[in-house]
């Protein structure tokens, strides 16, 4: 089989937001984990993507794009961020494939490497297809590759990693604040590239799909740790598990991430974040939309909330045995990281990505944590 052909949707409908871009060159790229069923929903052949051609694919060799966005991080408002080290490979089957930690881009800053390591990579993999699993909606997780080199973090040098990850778009809030610092015509061709008619329309429907998406969170005790506007998509799908955890006690002032030490994006404060992420979206449509609609829709934010809420409980009425606890999960990505034992990450992927089936894995997995403490990096 050849590789793939992708169509590039993203860079024909908004060029101005699609810098060509190439991935790093790696040395021995390696296949660690493979998510088949998916790759047949994409018609991806996943033999091929097994072999040393369909690897380096997977690594980026076909080249893509890095996409531009602005954002708020942490309430600081940065007028161009864009993909610093990620790539946008093209679209299939209605759906993007993106690559994590693929190397440096016109958007990476300075001083970074554009690189990943393999531990947050694994991270986001089983996390994201947790919360698949779970009926929550988010990017899903294709591969993670293993490139053969070591890159610096917080611990030393560790193995370096890139996720492909899936998702229906990667057009974010930040997408829409990056348009609107350029053009009024630039913000309407994000709206049609969203699949809306109006900034009316986009402004309610984002709306429902993020606090019905955060409500959801919010019953499994999820905690993004990054919840910029960045990192908001519009299709309401949860996206970046850099410094995710869950908190077992529901506990509204846990912090998990290393880098929320004022607990701005502390477990209980989600709903409000998203809440103020929304009236950041809606500032940014203004070009297009009037201040009276943008009141009157940003008005029913509790209301809609409320009716989230309820309906969260009963989409999430039957009982977990099985999720990603933080130690346990550290332990697995630990083994597999350090010493390159993946045994208990596969026995844990397996369990949590069938997680209404008590019988889906070992006791030991099933034990409560409590709430230990617990630090998350974003692996950058």
């Amino acid at each position: 089989m050849n590789a793939p052909t992708l169509a590039q949707s993203f860079a024909r409908d908004l060029p101005e937001m699609a810098a060509p871009a190439r991935a790093a060159d790696f040395p021995q790229p390696r296949l660690v984990v493979l998510n088949e069923p998916l790759a047949r929903e994409l018609g991806l052949d996943p033999q091929w993507l097994r072999t040393d051609e369909g690897t380096a694919w997977l690594a980026g060799s076909a080249g893509g794009h890095a996409t531009a966005y602005a954002g708020h991080q942490f309430g600081q408002f940065v007028p161009v961020l864009g993909d610093g080290r990620a790539l946008l490979l093209g679209d299939i089957a209605g759906r993007e494939i993106q690559l994590k930690g693929s190397g440096l881009t016109p958007y990476s800053r300075p001083g970074t490497d554009g690189r990943g390591a393999i531990g947050p990579m694994l991270r986001e993999y089983l996390v994201s297809e947790f919360m698949h699993a779970a009926g929550v909606p988010t990017t899903r997780s294709l591969a993670v590759i293993g490139t053969g080199e070591r890159v610096l973090r917080q611990q030393g040098y560790v193995p370096g990693g890139v996720l492909a990850r899936v998702a229906t778009s990667h057009l974010r809030v930040g997408s829409v604040q990056y348009a609107a610092t350029r053009s009024p015509d630039l913000v309407a061709k994000v709206v049609a590239a969203a699949g809306f008619s109006t900034a009316a329309e986009l402004l309610a429907e984002v709306m429902e799909r993020q606090l019905a998406l955060v409500a959801r969170w919010t019953r499994l005790g999820f905690i993004h740790g990054v919840m910029n506007t960045d990192n908001t998509t519009l299709t309401g799908e949860t996206i970046d598990y850099g410094p995710c955890a869950f908190t077992e006690t529901l506990r509204a002032d846990a912090v998990y991430s290393s880098i929320d030490s004022a607990g701005r994006y502390a477990f209980g404060n989600q709903p409000n974040i998203i809440a103020w992420n929304l009236t950041r979206l809606a500032e940014a449509l203004l070009p297009l939309l009037s201040e009276d609609e943008a009141r009157s829709i940003l008005g029913t934010v509790q209301a809609r909330w409320n009716h989230h809420w309820e309906a969260s409980a009963d989409a999430l009425a039957s009982e977990l045995v099985f999720m990603p606890r933080n130690q346990m999960l550290q332990r697995a990505i630990t083994a597999a990281e350090r010493d390159g034992d993946f045994a208990r990450y596969f026995e844990l992927l397996a369990a949590v990505t069938d997680p209404y089936n008590p019988g889906a894995g070992p006791e030991w997995m099933a034990q409560p944590e409590g709430d230990a403490p617990f630090i998350t990096y974003c692996g950058t």
